[in-house]
């Protein structure tokens, strides 16, 4: 199986979990656990299946973010709830959002399969934790009963099983987190405005990390690759794939192509509910 199938089917599955983000539902679950600041409940709640980690692990695992504004979300986190309760009102604000957006369709024959088809290739994803520690933390959770909840658990563990692969490949790459932000921008696929401010860089060090490419032949004064920013983005991407590849390889690409007709039409109706935003 080459990666870019790897990476098709992750991708026509990842609306299934990367909702959860942007839920309405979930913030004010979040809000209702204590006083937490604007970002608290997206940190906290992800980073809680690895337990009640010091801020620098959040840091760490939440690579592009910029490390002021999560050690600022993470003040009093794990008084505001522990990390188990963090993680049930996650779950229980995914339950609410999968019955919006499937119209509370959410235990239909498409529904069971594509749960055990992705459940499949995410617990052969667990059987290779190492060096993947906010993925090894959600896979240390219990899997949900619900055939919905089935789903979205194993997608989430696939996206953190790639993410964690994408970050070992950008520290091979000696690529900082806010650097890989810049390259991102840079390789036009989203702005720099836009990827600043989700993740509260500052302009000036935003541009100190456009100058330090820059100083390296990554970038150009404006933040566009050059050639060898391409060439090493390429490089970074196909690594991210390469490492994400075992467990769909472990589905074989008939079932592969069976989750990508399962998963489209429900991450469709995900999009069209207008749950999913840009963070």
């Amino acid at each position: 199986m080459s990666s870019e199938t790897a990476r098709k089917t992750w991708r026509t599955a990842e609306p299934i979990h990367g909702f959860i983000y942007f839920l309405p539902e979930a913030a004010a679950a979040y809000e209702a656990l204590g006083p937490i600041g604007p970002r608290t409940g997206y940190f906290a709640s992800r980073a809680a299946p690895m337990g009640a980690v010091s801020t620098e692990v959040v840091v760490s695992t939440f690579y592009n973010f910029n490390p002021a504004l999560v050690r600022d979300s993470m003040k009093g986190a794990w008084d505001v709830a522990t990390p188990a309760k963090w993680s049930t009102t996650r779950l229980s604000a995914v339950d609410a959002g999968l019955n919006r957006g499937w119209a509370g369709a959410v235990d239909t024959p498409e529904i069971r399969e594509l749960a055990g088809l992705l459940r499949a290739a995410a617990e052969v994803a667990c059987e290779s934790p190492e060096g993947r520690p906010l993925f090894a933390g959600h896979a240390s959770l219990g899997w949900p009963d619900a055939p919905h909840l089935v789903l979205w658990h194993a997608q989430s563990l696939l996206r953190e099983f790639r993410g964690d692969g994408h970050i070992a490949a950008l520290v091979t790459e000696n690529i900082g987190g806010l650097e890989a932000l810049v390259t991102h921008a840079g390789a036009g696929d989203v702005t720099a405005k836009v990827l600043a401010s989700s993740r509260a860089w500052p302009e000036n060090e935003w541009n100190g990390a456009v100058e330090s490419l820059r100083s390296r032949g990554i970038c150009d004064a404006e933040g566009n690759l050059t050639a060898q920013g391409r060439a090493q983005r390429d490089r970074i991407e196909q690594r991210t794939d390469e490492l994400a590849t075992a467990p769909y390889l472990a589905l074989g690409e008939e079932r592969c192509e069976r989750v990508r007709v399962l998963a489209r039409p429900l991450s469709r109706m995900i999009v069209d509910s207008g749950m999913i935003g840009f963070r």
